[in-house]
């Protein structure tokens, strides 16, 4: 026995909204049987119309049916007309006010109600099977969808036996509850009898809290710990040459990264243990094996010194040694004659 879950049911408030949004206590048998009859009427009107789901919505005194279709213009008609029929219709069916919302479908190769209505007009028209199913799944991956899953079930071909064939592309996640799925079961009226198509699209993971917001990317798989660590090289053994490109190239990087900082921590340290600088520079004498050195060099260049140069070198130093006369020595001249007594 199968354990099959409908992927709509398992979802419900995770990220499928409810498409009947209303509560009752007691005439709940009469309200559910009232939307039984309006969806039907609403399929059975837009049958070419590419309606996906009818939503409905109750309040105290109204009602609200909201059409979800890939052919916005079939359903409204020229000049409203078919919405205005379509209002009226579904007036007649319950004794509250009537309110229609028209919502298009922007890429109808992802909604899985609308490709088996597609796969299912085929086979009434009686193109092959195989190759409506392939084409099915061909346009909704190229439309962008992660996975694809169709399977058409009854007497295929015309055969005497009723058999199962599915193709399937890509990835169906069933048991991930924020897995967006779309799912849809149609029949096709066929002449040998009727065959059921199902088709799965995965369209990707949605992340987020509330059904029907924007869906985002999987995220990629995490080994667990244990791989991880198999995986690791042994100790003695080499690694791989991309592992071992990855940490050559990795360790010029660290370097940049730590050159700075040890730059900083040096100049810091240097401030702190350098003394201020005098600006009154003084030289220091030379150590005495360096001045035996100069006056051993210097020696042998004073006896290459000529004699004429020597002698005048001598006269030079005897005529500076002479003392000049000293002038506060010499005596004060004698006042004249005529002076009187008083000057002198």
């Amino acid at each position: 026995m199968g354990h099959k879950v409908h992927p709509y049911g398992y979802r419900l408030g995770l990220n499928k909204p409810w498409l009947a949004k209303w509560y009752a206590d007691r005439d709940y048998a009469t309200l559910l049987q009232e939307d039984m009859r309006i969806r039907a009427l609403v399929d059975r009107q837009l049958a070419n119309a590419s309606v996906s789901q009818t939503e409905i919505e109750r309040g105290i005194n109204h009602v609200t049916v909201t059409v979800h279709t890939a052919k916005p213009g079939i359903v409204i008609g020229k000049g409203g007309a078919n919405v205005e029929l379509l209002r009226t219709s579904i007036g007649k069916l319950t004794d509250k006010k009537v309110k229609l919302e028209i919502k298009e479908i922007l890429q109808p190769e992802l909604d899985g109600v609308l490709v088996a209505q597609s796969i299912a007009g085929q086979l009434e028209r009686r193109i092959a099977f195989r190759k409506a199913v392939k084409q099915g799944v061909q346009r909704s991956i190229k439309a962008g969808a992660k996975g694809v899953k169709i399977q058409v079930s009854g007497r295929l071909g015309g055969s005497e036996m009723s058999r199962r064939e599915w193709d399937k592309e890509g990835r169906i996640p069933l048991g991930t509850l924020r897995a967006d799925i779309s799912y849809g079961v149609v029949h096709a009226h066929t002449t040998y009898g009727r065959i059921g198509v199902k088709v799965w699209i995965y369209r990707g993971d949605q992340l987020a809290d509330l059904p029907g917001s924007a869906r985002t990317e999987p995220r990629e798989t995490r080994r667990p710990a244990r791989r991880a660590a198999a995986a690791r090289p042994a100790a003695g053994t080499k690694a791989p040459r991309a592992r071992r490109a990855a940490s050559e190239s990795a360790e010029p990087a660290a370097e940049a990264v730590l050159e700075p900082m040890i730059d900083e921590t040096v100049v810091e340290a240097a401030a702190v243990e350098m003394p201020p600088v005098e600006q009154d520079v003084q030289v220091e004498a030379a150590p005495p094996a360096v001045e035996a050195e100069a006056e051993t060099l210097a020696e042998p260049a004073a006896e290459t010194v000529p004699a004429a140069e020597a002698d005048a070198a001598e006269t030079v130093t005897e005529e500076s040694a002479t003392p000049e006369p000293d002038r506060e020595s010499e005596p004060e001249p004698a006042p004249p004659a005529d002076a009187p007594e008083g000057e002198s």
